[in-house]
């Protein structure tokens, strides 16, 4: 019985989540920008799982879609009736046939379970049998309770079925079991639902196991990591801690957040040491900023790239796709999208930049659109080294803008322009004395009459 034995991992994903109310798979539902349910691997990837098992019932297809978008090679098997939380371990069962080495059972919608504590869990494998997770809670509210003696424990009573002294134990159930596999299946089968619920309960595998004379063990963890999600109000309650817990690394790792309580961040949000971020600002899903850069109020990245000593905002909009080479600037009312910026370019103000790529050292001007759609397709514009955009111009794309060339303000470019020329590309100014008087009174009039 050894820690470093393969593991597999079991995450049980199959619940409707009747009290969230909504049409979502409670394990899809977001925190930090990521499922529920990625969570939960997440909290297992330090044992380095050789298998992953998610037992999916409500919402399946999605639920598969969900996982496999963070582990292609994760097994889905489906639990159509919910019977209970052992009823569904034992779907894993023919997924992980002939597999040798520890199974992890986790919970779908408990995503606070720390690295930590399955260290412990899979450390205490190598002197137990079996092993839970237990918490001692303040509260013990309707919590399973667990009977020990000493070190080891001797069973889980739900609280349905428990004593009147077994409800005063502030030992609860976190839930959580590891167990040799084939162990954990064996004991599964002599699991009743000969209980108030009517349900097959995971945890019944210690009593079967002490009965057999095999060794039970727990392992303790903070209440707070085994709380579970099953209303909105939980999942609120729970992005709050998140952004707690990731404004706390943040700053720990030597980043300047000047209101941190504004400031959301998602699960896989990286920014390095020295980055000032400012009030107000919020990083979907796969930002990632070096050092020493500059995320001014009001700004909103997902899926981007920001290197060393750039600057971001105030009131910009970094789409995925967009890469910030070092020392960029890009400005007030931004939008960035699938769009490389060269070394030290600069895009101020007002401003559209989508699938594009901007040479080093390049200033486009205020107003400035890469008009990258038409209708059906997408097309590129690539602007070169040390170029000049001037202010309003539409780069209708294909095209291309040389090296060290210029676009007129007003300008709406259609062909491209070569290295070190200045591109002009609007209709001449033509003044009609007087004309706007008249037609204004002509409109009046015509306003008059209608009354």
């Amino acid at each position: 019985m050894s820690a470093d034995k393969n593991t597999a991992l079991i995450i049980l994903a199959a619940g409707r989540g009747t009290r969230m109310n909504s049409e979502l798979p409670k394990v899809l539902h977001p925190l930090g920008g990521v499922p529920l349910v990625v969570h939960a691997m997440d909290s297992a990837a330090r044992a380095e799982p050789e298998r992953t098992v998610i037992v999916a019932g409500h919402g399946a297809e999605a639920v598969s879609k969900s996982v496999r978008e963070y582990n292609e090679d994760a097994d889905i098997v489906l639990q159509e009736e919910q019977l209970g939380t052992g009823h569904a371990v034992m779907q894993a069962r023919a997924a992980l046939s002939g597999f040798d080495g520890n199974a992890l059972v986790l919970f779908g919608d408990t995503p606070f379970i720390s690295k930590e504590t399955i260290d412990k869990l899979l450390t205490a494998r190598e002197n137990h049998d079996v092993v839970l997770l237990g918490m001692d809670c303040a509260d013990p509210k309707r919590y399973g309770r667990l009977v020990t003696d000493g070190e080891s424990l001797e069973r889980v009573v739900e609280y349905k079925d428990a004593a009147p002294h077994e409800k005063r134990i502030t030992l609860c159930n976190g839930g959580i079991v590891a167990a040799d596999a084939s162990l954990l299946f064996e004991l599964l089968d002599q699991v009743s639902n000969d209980n108030a619920s009517g349900e097959y309960y995971l945890p019944d595998v210690v009593f079967l196991a002490r009965q057999r004379g095999l060794s039970a063990g727990y392992v303790i963890c903070a209440e707070e990591e085994t709380q579970g999600i099953n209303t909105r109000s939980d999942l609120a309650i729970a992005e709050k801690l998140f952004q707690d817990m990731k404004r706390a690394e943040i700053m720990e790792n030597g980043v300047t957040l000047a209101a941190p309580e504004t400031v959301f961040f998602s699960y896989d949000t990286v920014i390095g040491r020295d980055s000032v971020i400012e009030p107000n600002v919020i990083f979907g899903p796969g930002v990632t900023v070096e050092s020493d850069a500059q995320i001014r109020a009001f700004s909103h990245l997902e899926g981007c790239h920001v290197s060393r000593g750039a600057q971001v905002g105030p009131y910009a909009r970094l789409r995925p796709g967009a890469e910030l080479s070092e020392f960029t600037r890009i400005g007030n009312f931004v939008e960035v999208k699938n769009a490389q910026i060269h070394e030290g370019a600069k895009v101020n103000h007002l401003s559209y930049i989508g699938d594009a790529e901007i040479g080093a050292g390049s200033n486009i001007g205020a107003g400035t659109i890469t008009c990258n759609y038409d209708g059906v397709m997408k097309h590129k514009t690539t602007i070169g080294e040390r170029a000049f955009i001037g202010s309003n111009t539409m780069l209708v794309a294909p095209v291309t803008v040389g090296d060290e060339a210029m676009t007129a303000s007003g300008s709406v470019i259609t062909s491209d322009v070569e290295a070190g020329a200045l591109a002009v590309a609007r209709a001449r100014q033509d003044v009609k004395p007087g004309l706007a008087r008249r037609l204004m009174d002509k409109l009046k009039a015509i306003k008059a009459k209608k009354g």
